[in-house]
């Protein structure tokens, strides 16, 4: 048992194989029993420690735990879990669950902050530069040894706090007491992590919190990957967020925007033919073209749409990251495929020898590019039989000792051909020259590839004029309804399992009848699941019932439960099973707070502001946007939506289209 009165000795040490495995830690069959409120306390209890300087801020306690990472030698990963006491925080209210729809929701007791460290470090290290002297001594020390300036509640609150609000965690959640939560950053090896993946600290985290009980959790969709918005990008290759591969779905979106609106917006886009930007007649031939022939050319199977040719185009990425070596999926196959082929042997022969001729009428060590050489041969065969004949002619070796060696152009990316000899050095071959078969080109260039067929094809303000305007405009809209849905939300409906893991018990959900505390436009409490005993009484749930409220929100801090509603006058020695039922779920609780102190700034994540939104879009909340106030109205809108640039400042005049007043 951790006792948080007074200053314990620094933890020791502990060798690797005495830690709990980060990469299995804690065991998906591990279901809550209890409701979040009473799993986090028992969990922290249980594996976690909790070291000083406790005693210095009791209202922000931080919790450490470490773990291996798999079979890696001395690979440890720090967990810190921060128990903040709400009531005495710097920051009473939620940004988050403001911008993700849960503004209604009342101000929670606690919040546990869950926070694994770029560096590998702990909070609880507590390793902060003297203001004085600028040694970095441990917050344990009760003073500076190099100028003797002692350490106060004031330095490690003010730590604590910018721990908080650090961006460069490996990962960042935040839980509120009632079980809502927020996953406020993720960040695997592109954003510093030494020794985890992203996808492992994801798996990490939706294991903690099905263990833990937790009920909702949010996320805003800010990833990055190669620099480019990975929540459009994902959603064109998998039809979902990158957090979706962990149940993550749409919860809300920017300006109005609605869950259809997003997938339909995934199919426009994802779904667009690569030939609208192929069919261009006589113009010159342009890089993106170039560059979607060529990976439709390097790819075994048929690159139709966009969602196609960004999935093979990551997948050789991905190939890429895994093994420096060419994988042998990337390359192209030197003889003919053992798919069965539609021409005959004597069709492909034809082609392949004109193809031959052509290349061994260019001098010197010109390269012919893919177009030249299709162009020159195109009386031979049918546009189908060129471009298998095409694809499959690197590698191809002549009468005359003579091998066709192809290479894609990075500066244009086309495809050229030229023959070579087959006894040509290797060293000549390595400076610039690609191996007589076509390979899949390097990391850098593929990313490179990735971004330009990202700026060309996927975002709304630099995507190619290509095809008909309608339909470009549709694919700029589909683009920027993709980037402006960033909140998704995963449902872990705790409810079910722990009912599985107490058979015998009551499970029942127990919500406050609207009252005079929470009787407000947008308030709303969610029930609170108690689990008594078969044999517990009605006294057993009021006091239930009220312990459970007083200890998740602040507005029911002095809250006395009275009564069931619908059962008034029922004695209190009466058992719950024979009142209601053994297959009752849920009950609704009367009761009233004790005390003349008003907890109202407690009623809504919101604060204690009122404001109206009311845009065009048909936004009815803030979402996270920007947004102006009418001067006449006071109605927020969004200024994208008013006709305002972000980029610019507003108007000193400038007309609220709702009202014709001044913003």
């Amino acid at each position: 048992m951790v006792v948080n009165a007074r200053p314990i000795k620094r933890m020791k040490r502990r060798v690797t194989a005495d830690l709990q495995d980060f990469v299995s830690f804690p065991s998906p069959d591990d279901c809550p029993r209890a409701p979040f409120r009473t799993n986090i306390k028992s969990f922290l209890n249980e594996h976690a420690l909790c070291p000083p300087p406790a005693s210095l801020i009791p209202h922000l306690l931080t919790w450490q735990m470490s773990f291996r990472v798999g079979d890696l030698a001395n690979a440890v990963v720090s967990l810190d879990v921060v128990e903040e006491d709400v009531a005495r925080s710097r920051s009473i209210y939620c940004n988050q669950c403001r911008v993700v729809g849960w503004s209604g929701h009342p101000v929670c007791t606690r919040r546990y902050h869950f926070i694994i460290k770029a560096d590998g470090n702990s909070i609880g290290g507590y390793h902060k530069p003297c203001a004085c002297c600028g040694d970095i001594p441990h917050f344990s020390e009760p003073r500076c040894k190099t100028c003797n300036r002692i350490t106060t509640a004031d330095d490690v609150e003010d730590w604590v706090y910018h721990q908080l609000e650090d961006t460069t965690h490996l990962l960042h959640a935040v839980v509120h007491a009632n079980g809502y939560g927020h996953l406020l950053r993720v960040n695997g090896r592109e954003g510093g992590s030494r020794v985890v993946s992203g996808r492992r600290i994801m798996d990490f985290w939706d294991r903690l919190c099905s263990t833990l009980g937790v009920r909702k959790v949010s996320v805003m969709d800010v990833s990055k990957k190669y620099g480019l918005e990975y929540r459009l990008l994902h959603a064109i290759t998998s039809g979902r967020s990158w957090y979706g591969n962990w149940g993550y779905e749409f919860g809300a979106g920017s300006f109005g925007l609605t869950v259809d609106a997003y997938k339909s917006a995934i199919e426009t886009l994802s779904s667009r033919p690569l030939c609208v930007y192929l069919s261009q007649g006589r113009k010159p031939r342009t890089r993106l073209q170039d560059l979607i022939t060529f990976y439709q050319s390097l790819s075994d199977c048929e690159l139709v749409n966009t969602r196609d040719l960004f999935c093979y185009l990551m997948s050789l990425i991905d190939n890429a990251q895994k093994s420096p070596k060419i994988d042998s999926s990337c390359k192209k196959l030197q003889t003919l495929s053992s798919e069965i082929c539609p021409w005959s042997r004597s069709d492909i022969d034809r082609v392949e020898e004109a193809m031959l001729r052509v290349l061994r009428a260019v001098s010197g060590s010109n390269w012919v590019s893919w177009r030249t050489l299709r162009g020159a041969v195109c009386k031979v065969g049918t546009p189908e039989l060129l471009d298998y004949c095409l694809k499959e002619i690197g590698g191809k070796r002549a009468t005359d000792g003579m091998i066709v060696v192809a290479r894609c152009n990075h500066d244009s990316g086309a495809l050229e051909y030229r023959l070579e000899s087959e006894n040509q050095p290797s060293n000549e071959i390595n400076s610039g020259i690609t191996a007589p078969v076509i390979t899949c080109p390097s990391k850098e260039n593929l990313v490179a590839d990735l971004r330009f067929l990202y700026e060309c094809l996927l975002h709304p303000r630099t995507m190619a004029s290509y095809g008909p305007e309608a339909s470009r405009t549709f694919a700029i809209s589909s683009a920027e309804k993709l980037l402006d849905c960033k909140q998704f939300v995963k449902h872990y409906m705790p409810e079910k399992s722990i009912a599985i893991m107490n058979p015998t018990a009551l499970c029942i959900n127990c919500e406050v009848e609207n009252s005079e505390q929470v009787k407000e436009t947008g308030s709303h409490t969610h029930p609170e699941m108690l689990v008594l005993p078969p044999n517990a009484t009605l006294a057993d749930l009021k006091l239930e019932a009220t312990r459970a409220l007083q200890d998740v929100y602040l507005i029911f801090r002095r809250f006395q439960t009275e009564e069931l509603v619908g059962y008034s006058g029922v004695d209190d020695s009466t058992q719950v099973k024979l009142l209601l039922g053994s297959a009752v779920e849920s009950v609704q609780v009367r009761g009233k707070c004790l005390g003349k102190h008003s907890l109202s700034k407690y009623k809504m994540e919101r604060g204690i502001e009122r404001w109206t939104v009311e845009c065009s879009c048909g936004a009815k909340d803030d979402d996270g946007e920007r947004m102006l106030a009418c001067d006449v109205c006071g109605v927020w809108q969004h200024t994208r939506c008013s006709g305002i640039c972000d980029s610019e400042s507003v108007p000193a005049k400038f007309i609220c289209p709702r009202c014709t007043g001044y913003f």
